[in-house]
């Protein structure tokens, strides 16, 4: 199966790198410059189906974008997911937001809530993954040409260029749900939701609060919301 996974996820990186976007927009792909921890990812604990199966919308420019993990914060890639590898660079890099990789100073609070939390509850990464599967529905960053490389979200490329976007990201993300066959399909965030009921084919979806510190109710104790929530689809799927 792990074969099929990388097989189909190197398909993905083939097709999004096709794609023409404004001339004015940043664009990153870690699935090209930062391929060998994501794959390390993909082999070393997405390899086998799981009862939850849960996505985030796109990488963050401190997270995914550094490391190539999902949610993939510095700290939490390499100790609780005993990741590092090589990172190159993005073909266009905006001076404000450099590829560091594994020796990015920065920590993204998204994936350290995130990973923080799992480690939490699940204790070791090995059994995490028994349990679940973490991906993003978009694998590409996108800042705008301003002087700070403010982040733009997929939903704000325009209809026309989130179309084309969309065709892609969804062919795979339900060839992924197939790989996995989850009993139940979680979006971290709505629109992490709204997709995965695009392609949810009679799999159950709920959401789970973004732990962005951009979402106010992530600030509101973000890991106890999390707890209530994984506690009750544990009790669900015990049945």
């Amino acid at each position: 199966m792990i074969d099929d996974v990388v097989l189909r996820t190197q398909e993905l990186r083939r097709d999004v790198e096709q794609l023409k976007f404004p001339e004015s927009l940043y664009v990153y792909d870690p699935l090209v410059y930062a391929w060998q921890p994501h794959r390390m990812y993909l082999e070393n604990y997405c390899s086998h189906p799981v009862p939850l199966f849960l996505l985030g919308m796109n990488p963050g420019p401190f997270g995914m974008a550094q490391t190539g993990v999902p949610f993939g914060e510095v700290t939490a890639v390499k100790e609780f997911l005993h990741i590092t590898a090589p990172v190159g660079k993005p073909e266009k890099e905006h001076p404000k937001r450099p590829v560091d990789g594994f020796s990015c100073k920065r920590s993204e609070v998204s994936g350290r809530r995130l990973w923080g939390f799992l480690e939490s509850y699940y204790h070791t990464a090995a059994v995490c993954f028994t349990h679940l599967v973490v991906m993003n529905y978009c694998p590409l960053v996108f800042m705008d040409g301003g002087p700070t490389g403010k982040n733009v979200t997929p939903d704000k490329l325009g209809k026309e260029m989130e179309g084309r976007l969309d065709a892609i990201c969804l062919s795979y993300l339900k060839d992924c749900v197939s790989f996995y066959h989850p009993s139940l399909l979680v979006g971290i965030g709505q629109y992490a939701k709204k997709k995965l009921e695009t392609v949810s084919d009679g799999v159950p979806v709920d959401s789970l609060i973004h732990p962005s510190p951009g979402n106010p109710q992530a600030n509101k104790g973000w890991d106890i919301q999390a707890k209530t929530k994984f506690d009750g689809w544990k009790s669900q799927m015990e049945v």
